[in-house]
């Protein structure tokens, strides 16, 4: 049982608590999955925290958040840790929805400190006195976003107090033993407090001011050359650090001088990844996120779903970087994910991983490109959300030959929300000159993959989902649209994967004595109406199938299209709506959004049985689908 009251416990319980966590976190993720690591190396860090600051009212912001499970069963959640990631069940990130203590939603990287300066703010502007942190890792810092939230929060003065998890990446890097003794030194209590005595009665006059701002300046200037941790405190922070983030009983007293300093601090806390759990710290990268296993062993108890989008699109590069020496590619933090650990290996001078970074990432590649170099960003589609800006000044402007490798398009499962790619349609169609590809198999992948590279020219898009392939497994058109099947009752139109939606839903129409035509978009950007135009006036009904947003859908376009031409058209649209998607299987997300088999063949036969408006001239736009 947990201590009713954490502020209350001895560090020798603080000490146990921290490995009755552990336990329970490997066990629970070794039957759900999840991101393990990460949340292993932190649990001194979070049992600290709630010791000193009651979360109900205190705002702890985390930075992606996947590390926040012993914070979820600290706050009551551990009896439902086996949903975790599950259909229904705990998310594996922080939701405000499940608990007051998660004060905002944290699924992307290098946020917190904006979000929690602006707490900070509103704290102020409503006269209110609760306590402000952000829990940032050093991967995190990669993102230049990290250092405009620190810049302004130094600055401000408002007391708000930065963790800084570094288990890893070293900031700057100290000089032999005298640094790591000073830094020993000026972390004592006694050392701490005298500072802050130090301050109080230099503060009083002109006179004790101008003295302290001499000897700080000398003192400084002999840190800075010893330590070698001058830029937080440049930016406005007291700096504390570095300090052990496996000693609880030391982290809680250094939170509560951090709180007590009443203005901007930064803790820098060294911590190992995936602590207490030998596997997770010997294999830290496959433990970030894992799926289930044995926790004896540590081997996946789950079998591997064999080849996937990402692999082939790794192999296909290296086969294109042997014929094109100029070709080379870019990631943000992504190198295994993205299918181009192969490529990395290979070609180490034409691979750049700038860190999490997306907006830098895509204007870098518009200055690769600028430059003759022939550049691949693969960046997971919800990531490329932040670099949208870079996209339409930095690469559309000037039409620039950059090919952007979309992983992880549509519905990506158990990560939820934060993490479904569902707007990248909606946003890339806007940008003037962007051409989007949409592979619905392997040998798709390979071949617009090779002519993206090869044969086009600006910027071009290949969106492609997590995973491996469906039933289609051939190969069309590399660009416009084609007719896979005809039929008489309905057009059905998709791309991607989703055809194979489509294609089973057709085979369900034809159990009913109904025939179905289907149409598969290689390119949604250029749109190759013809074909869709002919075929839904030759039915009469047309149905457009897609895994994403129903706002800048294709659907809507082509709906329009109709209308404008004024052609009279029985059509529904199947995708997401409008609103947010939660975790869960993919299987199970489609099956609730009505996007997959049985949800398209429903809505065709309601068509057919004619329960849709129909589109024409006078009717102002499509009927809801």
């Amino acid at each position: 049982m947990l201590p009713q009251h954490l502020s209350d416990m001895t560090d020798q319980q603080a000490r146990q608590l921290c490995q009755q966590l552990r336990v329970q976190m490997i066990q629970s993720v070794a039957k759900t999955g999840g991101h393990l690591a990460s949340s292993l190396g932190v649990v001194e860090i979070l049992v600290a925290v709630h010791r000193v600051f009651d979360l109900d009212v205190d705002r702890l912001v985390f930075d992606v958040g996947h590390q926040c499970y012993a914070h979820k069963i600290l706050t009551g959640r551990g009896s439902a840790m086996n949903t975790l990631r599950k259909f229904g069940g705990l998310s594996g990130f922080p939701k405000p929805y499940e608990s007051r203590a998660d004060a905002f939603i944290s699924g992307h990287a290098s946020n917190s400190v904006s979000v929690a300066l602006g707490m900070a703010r509103a704290r102020t502007v409503n006269g209110e006195g609760y306590s402000v942190l952000a829990l940032i890792g050093d991967g995190a810092l990669t993102g230049g976003l990290a250092f405009e939230g620190l810049a302004d929060a130094g600055s401000s003065g408002k007391p708000i107090i930065v963790i800084l998890n570094d288990n890893g990446m070293s900031i700057t890097k100290n000089v032999g033993g005298v640094a790591a003794h000073l830094s020993r030194q000026r972390l004592k209590p006694q050392y701490l407090h005298l500072k802050k005595l130090y301050r109080r009665v230099t503060g009083k006059n002109a006179v004790g001011q101008a003295v302290y701002k001499v000897t700080h300046r000398a003192k400084k200037m002999v840190k800075d050359a010893l330590l070698g941790y001058s830029m937080f405190e440049d930016m406005g922070f007291t700096y504390l650090g570095p300090v052990d983030g496996h000693d609880v009983g030391y982290l809680t007293r250094m939170l509560r001088y951090a709180k007590e300093l009443n203005g901007p601090v930064l803790l820098h806390v060294k911590t190992v990844k995936g602590k207490g759990y030998t596997p997770a710290e010997r294999e830290p990268d496959r433990f970030h996120g894992v799926g289930p296993f044995d926790v004896d062993s540590g081997v996946a108890t789950s079998k591997s779903g064999g080849e996937n989008f990402s692999a082939v699109f790794g192999a296909t590069m290296c086969e294109l970087a042997q014929e094109k020496p100029e070709l080379v590619a870019i990631t943000a933090a992504m190198q295994s994910g993205t299918g181009l650990s192969g490529f990395a290996k290979t070609y180490p001078q034409r691979f750049f991983d700038v860190g999490i970074a997306e907006g830098h990432a895509v204007a870098m590649t518009g200055g690769l490109a600028k430059q003759g170099a022939m550049p691949v960003f693969a960046v997971y589609s919800s990531f490329l959300q932040r670099g949208y800006d870079m996209l339409i000044h930095d690469v559309a402007l000037q039409n620039l030959h950059a090919v952007f490798a979309v992983d992880r398009a549509g519905l990506v499962g158990e990560d939820g929300e934060t993490h479904h790619g569902v707007f990248d349609v909606g946003f890339l169609r806007t940008v003037p000159g962007m051409q989007i590809l949409c592979p619905a198999s392997f040998a798709e992948l390979r071949a617009m993959l090779r002519h993206a590279v090869t044969e086009m020219s600006g910027p071009v898009a290949i969106r492609y989902p997590r995973g491996g392939e469906g039933a289609w497994t051939g190969l069309a058109d590399v660009e416009g649209t084609s007719v896979v099947q005809e039929g008489d009752h309905i057009t059905l139109v998709a791309y991607g994967t989703m055809v194979n939606q489509v294609l089973q839903a057709a085979q369900l129409l034809q159990q009913q004595g109904y025939s179905a035509a289907v149409l598969k978009l290689n390119s949604i950007r250029p749109l190759d109406l013809g074909p869709v135009m002919q075929w839904a006036q030759r039915t009469g009904r047309l149905l457009v199938a897609e895994e994403c947003n129903d706002t800048g859908s294709v659907g809507r376009t082509i709906a329009a299209e109709l209308a404008l031409q004024g052609k009279a058209v029985q059509m529904a649209l199947v995708n997401l709506g409008d609103g947010f998607v939660p975790q869960g299987s993919v299987a199970q997300l489609r099956e609730m959004k009505g996007i997959d088999a049985e949800g398209i063949c429903k809505k065709a036969l309601e068509m057919i049985a004619g329960g849709e408006k129909e589109i024409g001239c006078t009717d102002g736009g499509p009927g809801a689908g």
